[in-house]
C-alpha cells in the first residue's frame, strides 16, 4: 500500500474551482429522485469496462450507489447524509485505491451521461440542469484521476 501512496499522480491545477450544479435539481427531484439517478448510474456501471471498480454482488452496487447518492444528495445543498454516515466526503482520498486514469474517468463521464440522457428522456431529471449538472461531473472527475498520463 506505501508504494501505490508514493505513486499517486496529482493532476495539474489542485482541486476542481467549478460552480456546483445547480441546487434546484434536488428541490425539483427531491431526494428520491437523486437515490434513483444514482442508482440506474451504478447499473450501468455494472456493464461498463470500470465494473472491475464497484462491488460485484447486487446488494453490494446498491449500498455503493446510495453512498453516492448521500453525497449528491449532500453537494445539492440538502441533508449531509454523506458526512453524517461516511465523515467528510474527501472524495479524492476516497479513491486512492483505485488506479484511475484518463480513460477510466472517461468511461464513469460516459456512464453518467448516457444515464442522464435516460433520465432527462423519462422526466426523471430536469434537462434545463443537465449543463451545470455535466459542468460539475467533468471538474470533479478530473480531479478524480490518480494515475499520471502516458
Amino acid at each position: 500500500m506505501d508504494e501505490r501512496k508514493q505513486a499517486i499522480y496529482t493532476p495539474a491545477g489542485g482541486p476542481p474551482a467549478g460552480a456546483r450544479p445547480s441546487l434546484e435539481i434536488l428541490i425539483e427531484i427531491g431526494e428520491p429522485g437523486i437515490f434513483s439517478l444514482l442508482e440506474a448510474f451504478y447499473v450501468r456501471l455494472a456493464e461498463s469496462r470500470i465494473q472491475h471498480f464497484f462491488p460485484t454482488g447486487e446488494s453490494e452496487m446498491v449500498a455503493a450507489s446510495q453512498k453516492s447518492a448521500a453525497f449528491f444528495v449532500q453537494l445539492l445543498g440538502g441533508r449531509p447524509l454523506f458526512s453524517q454516515h461516511f465523515g467528510p466526503p474527501q472524495m479524492r482520498r476516497r479513491h486512492f485505491p483505485f488506479e484511475i486514469d484518463a480513460a477510466a474517468r472517461q468511461e464513469w463521464l460516459d456512464c453518467f451521461a448516457e444515464t442522464l440522457k435516460d433520465a432527462m428522456a423519462a422526466g426523471t431529471f430536469p434537462a434545463a440542469h443537465e449543463p451545470s449538472f455535466s459542468a460539475f461531473l467533468e471538474s470533479f472527475s478530473s480531479w478524480m484521476v490518480n494515475v499520471a498520463p502516458d
